[in-house]
Order: C-alpha cells, then structure tokens, then sequence
C-alpha cells in the first residue's frame, strides 16, 4: 500500500484501491488531496496491471465535499481547474471503477461518486448536492452527470433544493448502482471488483469509451466508433480466447494480448547491376 498521507494507494489482483484519507474532516477535499487525486488517476490510466478502480473513504464517511474551511486567496481559476483536471482523469479512465459510499457523500464528494462507472452504498449513506446552500453552483462535472442519469427535471430538483437523499432513494433515482447493508459491502465491492478484473480489458475500455462519447454523439457518429472499437476487439487474443471458451463450455481466459502479426522486415532489393563487372 502507498500512503501519501490524505490519499491511501492499494494495489491487489488487479485492483487498485484509492482511499481518501481525511477521516476528522469527513475526507473533505483540500488542495494536496485533489493534486494527490490527479496524480494518482493519471497514473492508474497508463498502468496496465490495473484492470479495476475502487475510490472509497477511510473513517466511515465517503467525502463531504471540497474543504472550505481553509480560504484559498488565489484565483478561483486555479482552484477550479485543479476540480476539472480530477473529473475527467476520473472519467477517462480506460478501466471501470466502483465507488464505494458509507456515510456522506455530499457536493463535490458526491460528483466524484457519480464519476465512477458504478455506484455501491450502504442504505444509511447520504447523498446532497449540497452546493446551493453555501451560495454555488455544481462542480466537479455535476451539471453533466445529474441531467443524464436522472433527467433534466430531476437534476434541477437535486441541485436546487439541495436536499439529502439515502442510498435507497438514490438507487431508485439511480444514482446508486447497488446498496447493500454496512456489513456486506466490503465483501459485494471485492467481488463485482473481482468480476471486472476477470473480464477483457480491451473490450471493456472500447466499450466504456463508446457509452461515455454516446452521450453526446448522432446516430451515425456512433456507428462509426463502434465499428472502430469493434476493429481494435478483433486484433486482440480476447476475441478468440471467447469464442473459444464458449465451444469448450468453459470460462474465457482474458488477456488483452494484440495478435495482430506484423510482416517481417523486407530486405532492400540488389540493383540488378550490382555485382557485376564494369566495362
């Protein structure tokens, strides 16, 4: 496990586990936590012994949010663009990622759960875009997830009101992916985490990339990045490894391996000429 203090880094069989760890303030996030946080997304997304991300908090609480109890005097820019550089290194990750919500999970706390590609949390867990009372606006790509998880009336209500919701009404708004019980969490979380690192890891990014792009795409532009996707699928060990596995009767060993064989290296051809013996 790496420890950088306010965010805690473990990596076992495949999944990497980002703890954020401010316990005393409801892991409310300061600026080294969100330059932590950067880092470490930025990272994951170029390791490829990452199949899986699981963001959680340490002392029972998921995240209350960005700390404003310490005034920044700089620009508001700076800070917000430090916001915006954690949302879509979270969002672009080539892997799916959990994340795994006790306690609150308010503001930008709970945008950065929203981010993750799946959501689990006890029933007891609260959830409150909390920013209209304090005299803001959603950040942390808000504004963007709310409309298209839960609709455009539904957001407005969630962001203008600022009301708090448990894990049961956000999974039937679905906001939550699952809800399990505080004591069975732990467990439900390493085992879909476990599933998705079972799974190919090529397809799933090609896959994961299609759905995010089709939010905002036509029909035909789709069409389009999928039949991209579905070229780079082919190239890969997986596809057959599949296709395989399902004649044997028997579950697929998933590597990620490019099969495509490059030629060899022609030789440059001999001047016809070469080698024979000027008049």
């Amino acid at each position: 496990m790496r420890d950088d203090s306010v965010l805690l880094v473990e990596d076992r069989d495949g999944v990497r586990t980002l703890t954020l760890n401010r316990p005393h303030h409801k892991n409310a996030i300061d600026a080294q936590l969100w330059r932590a946080l950067q880092d470490v997304l930025r990272e994951t997304a170029e390791d490829r012994s990452v199949r899986a991300v699981v963001i959680t908090g340490a002392g029972g609480d998921f995240c209350s949010g960005a700390d404003i109890s310490n005034p920044d005097n700089g620009h508001p820019i700076y800070r917000m663009r430090a916001l915006t550089e954690v949302a879509l290194a979270l969002y672009e990750l080539p892997m799916p990622s959990v994340a795994k919500v006790r306690g609150v999970a308010v503001g930008a706390g709970w945008n950065l759960a929203l981010g993750c590609d799946f959501v689990v949390s006890t029933p007891e867990a609260r959830f409150s875009q909390i920013f209209v009372k304090r005299g803001l606006s959603p950040d942390l790509g808000g504004s963007w997830l709310l409309p298209r998880i839960v609709g455009l009336q539904q957001a407005k209500r969630l962001a203008l009101l600022g009301e708090t919701i448990t894990g049961e009404q956000a999974r039937q708004m679905n906001l939550v992916t699952w809800v399990r019980p505080e004591d069975q969490i732990d467990e439900y979380v390493d085992e879909l985490a476990a599933r998705l690192v079972a799974g190919a890891s090529v397809a799933m990014a090609q896959t994961k990339a299609l759905l995010n792009e089709g939010a905002d795409r036509t029909v035909r532009e789709a069409l389009s990045s999928e039949a991209r996707a579905q070229g780079i699928n082919f190239a890969t060990a997986d596809a057959v490894e599949a296709f395989a596995a399902f004649s044997e009767k028997r579950q697929p060993r998933f590597t990620g391996r490019w099969t495509v064989v490059r030629p060899p290296p022609r030789r440059p051809e001999r001047p016809e000429n070469e080698g024979r013996e000027h008049a």
